[in-house]
């Protein structure tokens, strides 16, 4: 249902190269880019996160309650991904845990530009 997610950002290539690095691990790859706006992830047919430059040309503001949520598969891969993100200059907005016992599993960050992104698993 949903065909891809956008978020702001201030500088492309590093969300390009942020994201991309991330979520090599998942499949996901830059797979169309037209320079304001780029599309992140497995196939053109698959959900995918594009990042942009904002069309108005006016600074890119985080969204308050915005996020990203996305489910690599396994807790071991939310913690790997969170780990990853941390490395490639993420900052933690909440470190890898149980959250519901026995029914969700998640870690949060903020990317470089502030957008909030979970990594979550259910069971």
């Amino acid at each position: 249902m949903i065909g891809y997610v956008t978020i702001g950002v201030s500088d492309m290539g590093r969300a390009k190269q942020f994201y991309a690095d991330l979520l090599a691990d998942l499949g996901a790859k830059v797979l169309m880019d037209m320079e304001r706006i780029a599309f992140i992830g497995k196939s053109m047919g698959t959900p995918m996160l594009a990042v942009c430059t904002p069309y108005d040309q006016q600074p890119n503001h985080p969204g308050n309650g915005n996020m990203v949520a996305i489910n690599p598969g396994s807790k071991e891969m939310v913690d790997k991904l969170y780990h990853k993100a941390i490395e490639l200059g993420a900052t933690c907005d909440g470190e890898p845990g149980q959250r519901i016992p026995d029914r969700f599993y998640g870690a949060y960050i903020r990317d470089p530009d502030g957008n909030k992104v979970a990594f979550f698993h259910f069971g």
